[in-house]
């Protein structure tokens, strides 16, 4: 079967250009003008913009949190994830401590199979070490799984420093690379500690016991770690301008640092803790928080500026129901904000469209730079012979407006009810297979898991 996405815009990192698209089977046979009609079905892409396939690096699905289990599934939030575009999640394989690293490769897998419809890969969360989980990272990395996270925050998942230090040294040895969450555990516990004494139990708390100075602290202690272990390491979900200047000097001193951020901290302001509506504030809750206008601007400045290297969601979601366990204590509001649907959009309007970045940016911070990081280029993220069929047709014509009625994640609420937008996703190929047609999911669960090898970004 041949597929001609004829007359589009067909946008790189590097360049956008009028071209065709060739798909046959599920594999990109030519990129060029004038390419043969015959035997295929063509597709009039006329006024569209013609994206890779967007890869999103950090998601959470089906992961036991605070009590409970988020929202989103593989199932709901594969689908939710291609209807915005997505057409590749990494998600998080979280063996509890004490387990090992293939009992959480096993259960993530079974997790995903026969239910994901997108395309996935699993990065392994290292909540313990010793010698067994030493070994196993080498064979985590034969069998695709090149990526890692840790914590530096969180009693259930966080390990000692000594330990996350000899971690990095292992992971330089095989070649594998860590995303780590920066927070200052210890500081957070203890204005924790003063607010519950204080009385101070509403989501207004959330922001103020997980302040911007104790990100950038663990930013910088673990790049010193990283320093002395002299590897690569990505700082997840970055959220403020002294984090940033952290990643800085450490490059100035010649580090190799990559930096992920996201929609929410580009788009919102440590506002919507203020709301005396408790479900109006605590759907906001997560970590890092939500933080303030001249944070929001860094960040789009470090994208402009390429400093940033990708956009993820950290996709963690709850219903109005799951945030109201923390009604009388805001540490027990399970923590984080779904986002898989809405990213592309979401980047494009308040992005491209609004002059903050370009075309070009969208593609390597969404497609380009996710693929080179997390090990799966040139199969995913670029539009070129060879690769798989994965395109995202964007229509910048056909404005619409985020609601929660009109969305395929398994969540009440969105974080940006009401947001207008520039343009929307027309069309999602997956594989050569027209997967969404105009916001109606086609693909069955039929998504594969993506063996990835070592970071050449």
């Amino acid at each position: 079967m041949r597929t001609l996405l004829k007359g589009g815009l067909v946008i790189s990192g590097t360049e956008t250009r009028r071209a065709d698209v060739l798909i046959e089977g599920e594999a990109i046979l030519a990129v060029g003008t004038d390419l043969p009609e015959e035997g295929a079905r063509v597709v009039d892409c006329s006024g569209k913009l013609l994206f890779p396939g967007f890869i999103d690096g950090h998601t959470h699905f089906d992961l036991p949190v605070a009590g409970t289990v988020t929202a989103d599934d593989f199932a709901s939030g594969s689908r939710a994830a291609l209807r915005g575009g997505t057409t590749m999640v990494v998600d998080f394989a979280a063996p509890d401590k004490g387990e090992t690293l293939r009992h959480g490769l096993d259960l993530w897998r079974e997790k995903a199979a026969g239910k994901c419809a997108c395309d996935y890969g699993f990065h392994m969360t290292i909540d313990d070490w010793n010698g067994g989980i030493s070994r196993e990272i080498g064979e985590m990395m034969d069998e695709g799984v090149s990526t890692f996270k840790m914590y530096m925050t969180y009693p259930a998942m966080m390990i000692p420093e000594g330990d996350m230090y000899s971690a990095l040294l292992r992971l330089k040895e095989v070649g594998g690379v860590a995303g780590v969450h920066c927070e200052n555990s210890g500081i957070i516990d203890a204005l924790i500690a003063r607010a519950k004494a204080e009385g101070k139990l509403s989501p207004a708390s959330h922001p103020r016991t997980r302040p911007a100075p104790l990100e950038a602290e663990a930013v910088g202690h673990l790049l010193r770690m990283a320093q002395l272990a002299d590897t690569p390491v990505i700082v997840v979900h970055l959220s403020t301008a002294a984090s940033l200047e952290e990643v800085r000097a450490a490059r100035k001193r010649g580090q190799t640092v990559y930096v992920e951020t996201c929609p929410h901290y580009l788009l919102l302001e440590d506002s919507v803790y203020d709301s005396p509506e408790y479900r109006e504030a605590a759907k906001f809750v997560c970590a890092p928080p939500i933080r303030k206008k001249e944070d929001r601007e860094a960040l789009w400045a470090a994208l402009r500026g390429g400093e940033i290297q990708t956009v993820a969601t950290d996709h963690c979601s709850f219903t109005l129901a799951q945030k109201d366990m923390g009604r009388e204590d805001f540490t027990r509001i399970p923590g984080g904000l779904p986002g898989v649907e809405t990213r592309g959009v979401l980047l494009y309007t308040a992005g491209v469209a609004a002059g903050r970045i370009t075309l070009q940016d969208m593609c390597r911070l969404l497609c380009e730079n996710p693929a080179k990081l997390y090990g799966c280029w040139p199969r995913k993220g670029t539009i070129a012979p060879g690769s798989d069929g994965d395109v995202v047709v964007y229509d910048p014509a056909a404005d619409s407006v985020i609601t929660a009625a009109d969305q395929a994640m398994n969540v009440d609420y969105s974080p940006y009810e009401g947001f207008p937008t520039a343009g929307s996703v027309a069309q999602v190929y997956l594989r050569g297979a027209l997967a969404v047609d105009h916001g109606e999911v086609l693909a069955p669960p039929e998504g594969r898991f993506i063996p990835r090898g070592k970071c050449v970004l």
